[in-house]
């Protein structure tokens, strides 16, 4: 399979509560430099969890790219690297809260060195068997391949709120759709127009909550996995789509695989590690069975 999207080099700092705006003097509970990136994140925990994964991802040629290829050496994980213009890989500084509130800011945003044409990105898929096309403009052609090639897509468009321009092709093009509820004045109205337009499954993640989900056979709630302390909120959402995904893969229903999403993602909360790294397919198929799956009529 094949994740294609971010992978960076961030600065994490721990804060009592988000700025506000103004000028003001905060001091932080702490600080730390890790591997970010919401495709790196998928990918770790596809690994983790038994699944061997392709991530293609924009690096330089700095000390932040030796660094990322460092915490991506991982068994399972083959990480193939598009050049960077101007050798900078992605950054972020990340502003973090014990409760899950984060703010990020972009320090570095590469751009591929060169762009891929369709026949580049179809010889890309040669060979692939699902496609998880992240939200960056290098994954565009790869969104147009996969579709042509009927290979199975899937997207996460994070907090996409349904009106702005830059998700719209990654939400209208994907089999299965991960987003988050964060922006979204009505979720279950946003899942129901993916799903009659042509999405097998639209997810909808509500945190501390649990998730909604939606395709042809109608309605699931998805019920919050038991967490003993969160810890780190950074990849939830990535767990939790390759928790989903690495069940289908498995065989599992939909509903067993809503639960393994739920699992995964409540291993990622309890720790500061991105996602979920020390996940396994074993711990999370024991977690998976305290969620609670429903079917509203």
């Amino acid at each position: 399979m094949l994740v294609n999207g971010p992978a960076s080099w961030n600065l994490l700092v721990d804060l009592d509560s988000l700025p506000t705006p103004g000028a003001a003097t905060m001091l932080a509970r702490g600080h730390r430099e890790g591997i970010g990136g919401t495709s790196a994140g998928k990918a770790i925990t596809l690994a983790a969890l038994g699944v061997d994964v392709e991530l293609r991802t924009v690096l330089g040629e700095d000390e932040e790219a030796a660094a990322v290829r460092a915490a991506l050496a991982r068994p399972r994980l083959h990480l193939a690297e598009v050049p960077a213009r101007a050798g900078r890989t992605e950054r972020h500084l990340n502003l973090m809260t014990a409760d899950g509130g984060r703010q990020s800011i972009y320090l570095e945003l590469p751009t591929p060195l060169r762009e891929l044409d369709a026949d580049a990105a179809a010889a890309l898929l040669v060979g692939i068997d699902v496609v998880v096309a992240d939200l960056a403009d290098h994954s565009r052609p790869l969104l147009r391949a996969a579709r042509a090639a009927g290979l199975p897509l899937w997207c996460d468009v994070h907090d996409d709120d349904g009106t702005g321009a830059y998700a719209r092709e990654f939400a209208e093009s994907a089999d299965v759709l991960l987003v988050s509820e964060a922006r979204l004045a009505d979720p279950a109205a946003y899942l129901r127009r993916h799903v009659e337009a042509g999405c097998r499954l639209a997810v909808c993640t509500r945190g501390a909550e649990g998730a909604l989900a939606l395709d042809a056979t109608g309605w699931t709630e998805v019920g919050p996995a038991p967490v003993d302390r969160v810890v780190d909120s950074n990849g939830a959402g990535d767990a939790f789509l390759a928790g989903l995904l690495a069940a289908t893969l498995r065989g599992l229903g939909t509903a067993q695989a809503l639960a393994w999403a739920g699992a995964a993602g409540a291993i990622a909360v309890g720790t500061s590690e991105l996602a979920a790294p020390g996940a396994s397919a074993a711990s999370v198929a024991a977690l998976a069975r305290s969620v609670r799956v429903s079917h509203p009529a």
